[in-house]
């Protein structure tokens, strides 16, 4: 007879060992649940220049990397919050760099960076050329900015990784210069109307991908 005794009423073993695998399984989905929530339902703030995708362009960056990317390729996304839990569901090595503390809820994928920190000795030299897909949303329109981003996109992107900068179209000079990325035909929607034209830069045909 079982152990299992529910009311004074015992369950016979292949019940047992139905519920004790459905048990097994609800812990690993609350688990699962816990770390790898489904809604994003963080409120953008302005002041660090957040502006969060539009559903269809979530969907096309991640589908993006379910195809660039190999199974044990390393991703990283720089100030984009609103693509990390697409990305992660559909590529188990996402991680999210940001300087927005909320994002700590999702513990070992959340770095805390601050990109004016970029030229202090030894900064993020852990993630030294460990990435294979960087995806980057700088937050300002600046020189300074992107000149910044691009130095940290450097030091940890692989030699032949893959780079896609989401950004605007003023700032084409700058990406080129820093990185020497390519304007490319995609072009994110956010789900505010933003005054500036937004469009992808990158160094690989990332278009091919949108399709």
């Amino acid at each position: 007879m079982s152990d299992i005794d529910c009311d004074g009423l015992r369950l016979s073993r292949e019940t047992e060992a139905i519920l004790l695998d459905f048990l097994a399984e609800k812990e690993i989905n609350e688990k699962q649940e816990k770390e790898y929530p489904q809604n994003f339902n963080f409120a953008e703030n302005w002041q660090l220049s957040q502006f969060w995708y539009s559903d269809e362009t979530i969907k096309h960056i991640s589908a993006l990397i379910g195809k660039a990317a190999r199974k044990k390729d390393n991703v990283a996304l720089l100030s984009c919050p609103s693509l990390y839990i697409s990305c992660k569901a559909v590529h188990h090595n996402t991680i999210i760099f940001e300087f927005d503390d909320r994002f700590k809820i999702w513990e070992k994928d959340f770095v805390k960076y601050d990109f004016n920190n970029a030229y202090d000795e030894n900064y993020l030299d852990e993630f030294r050329h460990n990435f294979d897909i960087v995806i980057a949303d700088p937050p300002f329109l600046s020189k300074e900015c992107f000149e910044k981003f691009a130095f940290i996109t450097k030091k940890i992107v692989k030699p032949n990784g893959k780079i896609l900068f989401c950004s605007g179209e003023v700032v084409e000079e700058y990406v080129a210069k820093f990185l020497d990325l390519k304007k490319c035909s995609y072009k994110p929607k956010h789900t505010r109307n933003l005054g500036n034209d937004f469009t992808t830069y990158s160094n690989f045909n990332s278009d091919q991908f949108f399709e």
